[in-house]
C-alpha cells in the first residue's frame, strides 16, 4: 500500500498509466472482450487486470491518477450497442458519472462502433480487463497533461 494511491490500482496498471504520454490511450474492457489476444498487439504487449472491479470502479480508480485529454473531442469513448448507437446502457452511464466527477463537469463519452472499438483497442497503450460482466462495459481513456504549478 502507498499513501495517496488508490488501493485498487495494482503495480502493473500504475506502471502503464505512468509510462503513457500525452495522447496515448488505454482501453478498459469487460470480461467478454477479447482482451488477451488484442492486448498482445498493444504497446505493453500483455493484458493488465483489475478483475475484482466493475467498469465504473476501475475507471474511478484510474481517473485518480490519469488526466484526460482536454485538447481533443475523443478524450474518451464508449463501445456502442450494436444496432442502437444512441443507447447508453447502465454500465456506461455509471462510467459517464465517474468521468463527469473527475472532470468536474459533464463531458459526454462519444460512441464508438463495436468493430471500430476493437480496431482502436489494437492501437492502445494497454488493455485493462475488469470483472465487469454486463455487456458493453468497454471504455477508452486518452491521457492528457498535468500543467506546471504556478
Amino acid at each position: 500500500m502507498l499513501k495517496g494511491i488508490d488501493h485498487r490500482l495494482n503495480a502493473d496498471v500504475l506502471g502503464a498509466l505512468r509510462a503513457m504520454g500525452h495522447g496515448d490511450y488505454v482501453v478498459v474492457v469487460d470480461t467478454n472482450f477479447p482482451a488477451d489476444s488484442i492486448a498482445r498487439g498493444t504497446v505493453t504487449g500483455r493484458l493488465l487486470r483489475m478483475e475484482n472491479l466493475s467498469a465504473a470502479q476501475a475507471v474511478q480508480a484510474i481517473l485518480t491518477v490519469l488526466p484526460l485529454d482536454t485538447f481533443v473531442p475523443d478524450f474518451a469513448g464508449r463501445m456502442q450497442v450494436v444496432g442502437e448507437p444512441d443507447t447508453v446502457p447502465e454500465v456506461q452511464a455509471e462510467v459517464q458519472a465517474e468521468v463527469d466527477r473527475a472532470e468536474g463537469m459533464p463531458r459526454a463519452l462519444p460512441g464508438i462502433e463495436r468493430f471500430a472499438f476493437y480496431d482502436l483497442a489494437k492501437g492502445a497503450y494497454a488493455v485493462i480487463q475488469t470483472g465487469e460482466r454486463r455487456f458493453y462495459g468497454c471504455i477508452m481513456l486518452r491521457k492528457g497533461v498535468i500543467g506546471p504549478e504556478v
